[in-house]
């Protein structure tokens, strides 16, 4: 599961084992999920019920709230003043790694998508790259 997420929209948005282990409970609990076969290695799989369904469409249909960034590297980046010089070049040089590699999937994913959405998004995800790899470009070498 978190897999596929992560394959679907990690680009723009994480989802981690442990926010999965920690929401699929309640989502059986309030009905959204049924438990379904025990997996190998006494994993458990789950099943999106009919009121799962429902509650996601719903969802969907919903106002979105406002974004918000949540960047860790521009949180670093924010303090980046308490770094030595080579721990800086460190974080940018990573950072630069990060976003071309970004880059480079979102446009893959471009010429992949069939679905207008999903080409839509993954627009978005080239020019979130884009964008991070302009602030990488413009800090300074020290």
């Amino acid at each position: 599961m978190v897999a596929s997420a992560e394959e679907r929209f990690g680009a723009f948005f994480s989802v981690t084992r442990s926010q999965v282990y920690r929401e699929l409970p309640a989502l059986a609990k309030e009905g959204l999920v049924r438990l379904g076969k025990q997996g190998p290695r006494s994993s458990q799989q789950y099943a999106i019920t009919a009121a799962g369904k429902k509650a996601f469409k719903a969802w969907l249909g919903s106002e979105a709230a406002p974004d918000h960034l949540r960047s860790p590297l521009i949180l670093r980046l924010v303090h980046a003043g308490s770094l030595t010089a080579k721990q800086r070049t460190a974080l940018i040089d990573k950072a630069r790694a990060t976003y071309t590699q970004e880059l480079d999937d979102a446009k893959a994913a471009v010429k992949s998508a069939d679905d207008p959405y999903v080409k839509a998004v993954a627009e978005f995800g080239q020019a979130h790259a884009r964008a991070a790899l302009k602030l990488v470009d413009a800090i300074p070498q020290a």
